[in-house]
């Protein structure tokens, strides 16, 4: 093993540190680098092993690995990039991720001690350790890079990972600093959803303290996605899974096939916003921007908002390659896509586009699947939501078990009322406030009931009484007690606006006409089209006649 103490880092120090060793925020960017480069080093595969008390882990690939001229002049030397002389792919034909040559730096951000050992095939071991409490030092004091030399490797710690260890690389990472401890459930998720090329490309493969990561571990997502959305051709075992449920339960979902430029993967919605809640942190799982293969833009919602409700339900992954060509469009932190660049913009325009169409899909299928839309879609009105939203609530209480031999019979029967409640429930509330509001009028101008009034009272104070003896009730049933509660419409309106033979419009004469058709909606009866036509013209009427009998009595008291 070569004597780390030959190593030294190719850039001046200062630059070093402003350049990216704090540049990167996220725990997934710091090991995408590890893993991007494993991946351009034609690795097959990746080891992850989190240390038992969770202070540090190991990343290790059997990759082509380095010899101490690789180390030294492409290692460590910062902005060295693989895509000298127009390369594109790797030996084995991978299309390169990195780039920039300074990802490097992302290793030494999130722990105290980063150690990094390395070997070609039938070559020796090379390496060394940077201590950042040492490098802050030597930045300190100004030294230059060839003064600031590699600590040496504590070969013994790294045996364990050595043995059987032919060629590749391994990397050690000691002191972790805070928020980067996470627990194997989340990394493992993490890792899936943000590494797909290792889910993509059955040559290379992750394992997480020996477990291989798949798309099981984002079998909770899986579970709580309701509607898909495909885009271009698009292999993906996790959509497959997605496919697969959808089939094995295809009256609670619903997907279609989309185009996006040269873009393709899927857009995807769950059926509350806090499933796209990983675990109890606050990372949060949103539509995400790949380019070959490695995570280029977290939610690229966030860069096309459209302020619909929509947003806070869609996850997915869309991998548009065409970003990767002779211009270098990735900002330094590799965390993101340059703002302006001009491609980027018209991708996210076109992407815009497509997702206004996505949200049109979602509030048709939530409507459909009778649940909560777009309140603010103007393709229903506010009333036939709020009559649609009461009535899912409200069958909510009727639904069979799931597997019961009738499930599927009153699911079906629960739809088709669906479109008729949507009429009868605002109706019946119309009768509600308009007859309430009319009582009230009538008793604050005290008004006294006529004889003929008094004596439709008295009739259902009879009826009311026999009912309850045949159903050997005792207790109040009515909150207010009063003789006004006993009357509809067509009585009420006769005590405030009767009608006159030498005037047509009066509220008597329209309550006339509302009552057939308001008793068979108190009676929850269907009525026909034209009952409805009928009734709304009709309420609409009496609801204008109320409105100025308020109106008037307003202005009387405003006099006094």
């Amino acid at each position: 093993m070569s004597d780390s103490s030959t190593f030294t880092f190719e850039i001046s120090l200062s630059v070093l540190n402003h350049l990216g060793r704090h540049l990167y925020r996220s725990f997934a960017t710091v090991l995408g680098e590890a893993i991007s480069n494993s991946w351009d080093a034609d690795a097959k595969n990746v080891w992850i092993y989190l240390t038992p008390d969770r202070t540090g882990f190991w990343i290790k690939d059997d990759g082509t690995g380095m010899d101490a001229d690789d180390f030294q002049n492409k290692f460590l030397t910062i902005g060295y990039s693989k895509r000298v002389g127009n390369r594109k792919t790797s030996p084995k034909g991978r299309p390169f991720i990195g780039r920039k040559g300074i990802g490097k730096l992302a290793l030494l951000s999130c722990a105290d001690r980063v150690s990094v050992l390395t070997k070609e095939e039938d070559g020796d071991y090379v390496g060394g350790a940077i201590d950042n409490s040492e490098l802050d030092e030597a930045i300190t004091e100004d030294l230059k890079p060839q003064e600031y030399r590699l600590d040496t490797i504590n070969r013994q710690a790294f045996k364990k990972y050595t043995t059987d260890h032919d060629h590749g690389t391994i990397i050690r990472f000691e002191g972790l600093k805070d928020g980067v401890k996470r627990s194997l459930k989340f990394l493992g998720k993490i890792i899936a959803l943000y590494f797909r090329f290792s889910l993509l490309d059955k040559s290379f493969k992750i394992f997480l303290n020996d477990e291989l990561i798949t798309h099981a571990h984002l079998s909770d997502l899986a579970e709580d996605t309701e509607f898909l959305w495909n885009i271009g051709t698009y292999e993906d075992p996790y959509i497959q899974d997605l496919e697969g449920r959808f089939a094995a339960d295809a009256g609670a979902h619903e997907s279609k096939d989309l185009s996006l430029a040269k873009a393709r993967g899927f857009i995807a919605s769950v059926r509350k916003p806090a499933n796209l809640k990983i675990m109890t942190t606050e990372e949060r799982v949103g539509v995400d921007l790949f380019v070959n293969g490695r995570l280029r833009e977290r939610n690229i919602l966030s860069h096309i908002p459209t302020a619909r409700i929509v947003e806070n339900y869609l996850y997915g992954q869309i991998h548009f390659d065409s970003l990767d060509d002779k211009v270098d469009r990735f900002t330094s932190s590799r965390e993101g896509v340059v703002a302006d660049d001009p491609k980027y913009q018209e991708f996210l325009e076109k992407a815009r586009k497509l997702l206004n169409g996505i949200a049109e899909d979602w509030d048709r299928w939530r409507v459909k699947h009778r649940e909560e839309g777009d309140s603010e879609n103007e393709r229903l009105t506010k009333r036939q939501r709020a009559s649609r939203n009461l009535y899912n609530v409200v069958t909510e209480g009727f639904k069979p078990p799931k597997g019961s031999p009738i499930a599927d019979r009153v699911d079906s029967w629960v739809s088709e009322l669906a479109n008729e409640a949507e009429f009868n429930f605002p109706s019946y509330a119309e009768c509600f406030v308009s007859e309430n509001l009319v009582r009230k009028y009538i008793v604050d101008q005290k008004i006294a009931l006529s004889t003929e009034a008094q004596k439709e009272v008295e009739k259902w104070k009879g009826r009311e009484t026999d009912s309850k003896k045949r159903g050997n009730i005792s207790i109040k049933i009515r909150l207010d007690g009063g003789d006004l509660t006993y009357l509809d419409m067509d009585n009420l309106a006769n005590l405030v606006d009767k009608l006159d033979k030498n005037t047509e419009a009066s509220l008597s004469r329209d309550a006339l006409e509302f009552k057939p058709m308001r008793d068979a909606v108190a009676h929850t009866s269907l009525l026909t089209q034209q009952a409805k036509v009928k009734l709304t013209t009709v309420q609409e009427n009496i609801k204008a006649r109320v409105q100025a009998l308020l109106a008037t009595e307003s202005k009387t008291s405003a006099k006094k």
